[in-house]
């Protein structure tokens, strides 16, 4: 018997390895392996040949390759969970995106959810203009994909699609072909080439889904540089990222590491417990100089965090469209910060403009901003942002800045007091001062305690 059995699954294996594709000789589905995505060789062109790779919380290392509908149910698919669909964008030398494994298993790890791949490496690689060409084509398999999903008894508010730079632009028009009735649309990165002048119908915007969020990290070169959700995220001022090459000699890093940083920073929000939390500001240089200190305008103080939070953390019945918001983050991971305005008030005011260098220092941190008191002006302030909460930091450094020529030299001191508060800040929230006057001459190191209370 065994031996018969063995020379039958010889048999089969030889039938299956000549048997050309789609000859209907295939695996039955309780024998079919974990299947994974396509590499291409980039000179074959961009032929559309798409993959969907089912993830459950029941074997979330093994993809199954979904070719018609019954699969889903027989892969494991739960209709009670909310499904996430991961669509990744250009593929320039047709391999498959080197984050992808790890997105896939953190997002199983920290969500009971369904998770879908949407491996389109064919369709991505080489030309990006070709790969552009695709998205309709993209767009419209995926929505018969979700189709079948909802045929199952799965509501459209349970569907997030999660696109990565030119992937977002997919997922804004599957979100438009559904009229908006999809749960949720995250964009990585959206792709900028192609589309920042495009129409609401090419590109991700607001009415996709119930609730369009964005992360921009590379609006300078291959980001979008104009708002495309509800919420849209400008990491860093949302161009150039700390911890990213500066200089092109670095090579493929140089081009890819801004673009790819909003990648990480997701992952990094699903894994870690620290806030990565933004303010609403009319510029990245308001928020750099504490204009914006807390979330009242419009979100009704509930500030937004990248992750899974429902709507961002933002509590509000109905979104408003195409907010900005703004954050800064460390060179890695876990890449949050915390927040906190800091101000000088002088007894008297000047004639000229002064600028003092504030360094928050801790154990075995320091971060140092300047603030600036203008000219016949009581007060200057600033944000700053350390990688420990504020109630941590034992010390702040103050000292005043002269000027660098030698004829504008200014040696007289300046009499008044150190405030902070954490942020985001509201009217329930002291600001917290030095309890005495402090006297600062330029450039000399001026030491105080520091008693910032944590925020709430």
């Amino acid at each position: 018997m065994a031996s018969s059995l063995g020379t039958c699954l010889c048999f089969l294996g030889i039938l299956l390895l000549f048997s050309p594709k789609g000859s209907g000789h295939e695996l039955p589905h309780e024998l079919e392996k974990c299947s994974d995505f396509q590499n291409v060789n980039f000179l074959r062109g961009t032929n559309l040949n798409v993959q969907f790779l089912l993830f459950t919380p029941l074997d979330p290392t093994c993809g199954k390759l979904v070719r018609e509908s019954s699969d889903l149910q027989n892969f494991g698919f739960n209709t009670s969970l909310e499904t996430k669909l991961i669509i990744h964008g250009f593929r320039a030398l047709g391999t498959k995106p080197s984050w992808i494994d790890k997105f896939i298993h953190t997002l199983l790890r920290v969500a009971d959810v369904n998770v879908i791949a949407v491996d389109w490496v064919y369709g991505s690689t080489g030309v990006y203009f070709s790969a552009v060409d695709n998205v309709i084509k993209l767009s419209l398999e995926i929505s018969k994909f979700i189709s079948n999903v909802l045929v199952l008894g799965v509501s459209e508010s349970s569907i997030h699609i999660i696109g990565v730079s030119l992937g977002a632009h997919v997922g804004g028009m599957v979100g438009h072909f559904y009229k908006g009735q999809l749960g949720r649309i995250t964009g990585l990165d959206p792709a900028g080439p192609e589309y920042t002048k495009a129409s609401l119908e090419e590109r991700l915007d607001p009415g996709d889904a119930l609730f369009v969020e964005a992360i921009h990290t590379d609006a300078d070169n291959l980001g979008i540089r104009i708002p495309v959700g509800h919420v849209d995220y400008f990491v860093n001022g949302g161009q150039d990222q700390p911890g990213c090459p500066i200089f092109i000699h670095q090579g493929y890093n140089y081009l890819i590491c801004d673009h790819m940083r909003a990648v990480h920073l997701y992952l990094s929000a699903l894994e870690n417990s620290c806030p990565l939390m933004a303010f609403p500001c009319s510029s990245f240089k308001d928020f750099l100089s504490g204009q914006c200190l807390d979330c009242a305008n419009p979100f009704q103080h509930s500030c937004p965090r990248i992750g899974l939070l429902e709507h961002g953390g933002i509590k509000m019945e109905k979104l408003p469209k195409e907010v900005k918001v703004y954050l800064l983050t460390t060179s890695k991971a876990p890449y949050c910060l915390y927040y906190s305005l800091v101000e000088f008030h002088l007894h008297q005011v000047r004639n000229r403009n002064t600028n003092i260098e504030v360094t928050l220092h801790s154990s075995n941190l320091t971060t140092s901003i300047k603030i600036t008191i203008l000219k016949n002006q009581f007060i200057g302030k600033g944000l700053i942002a350390h990688s420990i909460p504020h109630c941590h930091i034992n010390h702040v450094i103050l000292k005043v800045l002269s000027p660098s020529q030698v004829w504008k030299k200014d040696k007289s001191s300046i009499t008044g007091r150190f405030c902070a508060i954490p942020l985001p800040a509201n009217h329930s929230t002291k600001m917290w001062c030095s309890s005495e006057s402090m006297i600062l001459q330029p450039n000399v190191n001026t030491f105080a305690k520091l008693e910032i209370p944590c925020a709430a």
